[in-house]
């Protein structure tokens, strides 16, 4: 090969050798930029704007508690501010209230009440009884869904965690009523025993507990079979009962004994612990760590406090000061407040649950009874 030859030879090996290295260089920066926005991440990302603005609206969302007032109205109150929203008007005393576990609507009973209907030629002012009845509202836009007749005295109306039933207890008729969620049928009305009022039913809606008032029991009914499996004796005039979210501990006020009925499921054995004069409802915070004990009295010598029961040691750890015939009693989603219902003073107690302390009473007329808050 002549030098010439060598010359062209040298000159087109070097301009291969820079060609594809420039080619190299092109195909590793596409690569780079395909591997800096893959349609996968980009994917994600925007899974994930959408979980944050979801994240987001939920703590922007307006959170209301509810106090069913025996005088015959509903109060929605804004839990930001404690201001009174709305007041929703009922023909009835209204004694209890719960929200719904998708937080769209709430529900109450009615018991019934005499109304006069004067003026005209309809009634002549003849007093006529109302039938008892569970009423649900939209929490949006406050308007009546619907209204289902149930039996005699209705106390208190709780819906089940999976939403598929209300149940009322009618007190006078010692029975429970199940509702049928979202077609609004009765399908069923379990016995229980005398004078049930207050229960709960279990997070995995299978079973109620439910406080017998008329003796000193609690009827345990399951949801499955729509029957009563047992009756446990807890003691005297139990009025509202609570259960952990493990299913294990059962705890029940004991208006007659001033107490707190610990009923470990188990083995049904029970444990009391005292509390204040005459306590009302009960409710258990969402870490199974406290339940807290309205204490009401009576109309005559009311109480004005709430006592807080640690679960596990099985004693209680303080009592705070609310108001005159503390009833009603839930606690915050956050697990950070209490509120409480006053009866004989038309307010509600609001606690700060890390210093055991009222820090704000609100006023609310009708003689507030029963209390739920929105998730």
């Amino acid at each position: 090969m002549n030098k010439v030859e060598k010359s062209v030879f040298i000159f087109l090996l070097l301009l291969g050798v820079i060609l594809a290295g420039c080619s190299a260089t092109s195909n590793a920066g596409v690569d780079k930029k395909s591997e800096k926005e893959p349609v996968s991440k980009v994917k994600n990302k925007d899974l994930q704007a959408d979980e944050n603005k979801e994240e987001a609206d939920k703590k922007t969302a307006v959170q209301y508690y509810f106090t069913a007032n025996e005088e015959g109205s509903i109060s929605k109150i804004d839990a930001a501010n404690n201001s009174i929203v709305t007041t929703i008007e009922l023909d009835g005393s209204v004694h209890n209230v719960q929200v719904s576990p998708d937080g769209k609507m709430i529900g109450a009973t009615v018991m019934p009440s005499m109304a006069g209907h004067g003026g005209g030629d309809v009634g002549h002012g003849e007093k006529m009884e109302m039938g008892a009845k569970a009423v649900f509202y939209s929490i949006e836009s406050n308007k009546l869904i619907q209204e289902v007749e149930v039996g005699n005295h209705p106390a208190h109306l709780v819906f089940s965690e999976d939403g598929k039933y209300a149940a009322i207890t009618n007190n006078e008729d010692s029975s429970v009523t199940f509702i049928d969620m979202p077609s609004f049928n009765v399908v069923n009305t379990v016995e229980t025993g005398k004078g049930p009022h207050g229960f709960r039913i279990s997070s995995v809606s299978k079973r109620a507990y439910i406080a017998n008032m008329g003796e000193d029991t609690v009827s345990v009914v399951n949801l499955e079979n729509m029957k009563e499996e047992k009756r446990i004796k807890v003691g005297t005039a139990p009025v509202t009962t609570g259960v952990t979210s493990d299913g294990k501990t059962l705890v029940a006020t004991l208006n007659g004994e001033n107490a707190l009925a610990v009923v470990d499921l188990a083995t049904d054995k029970v444990d009391k612990i005292p509390v204040g004069t005459g306590p009302a409802q009960v409710y258990i915070d969402g870490k199974d760590q406290f339940a807290y004990v309205a204490n009401q009295g009576t109309e005559e010598t009311p109480s004005s406090s709430v006592t807080v029961i640690d679960l596990a040691a099985k004693k209680a750890t303080t009592e705070i000061k609310t108001g005159k015939g503390s009833h009603g009693v839930v606690t915050s989603p956050d697990n950070k407040m209490v509120y409480v219902t006053n009866m004989f003073e038309d307010t509600v107690s609001i606690i700060d649950k890390e210093l055991n302390k009222v820090i704000e009473t609100i006023e609310v007329k009708g003689v507030p009874n029963g209390i739920s808050i929105t998730n």
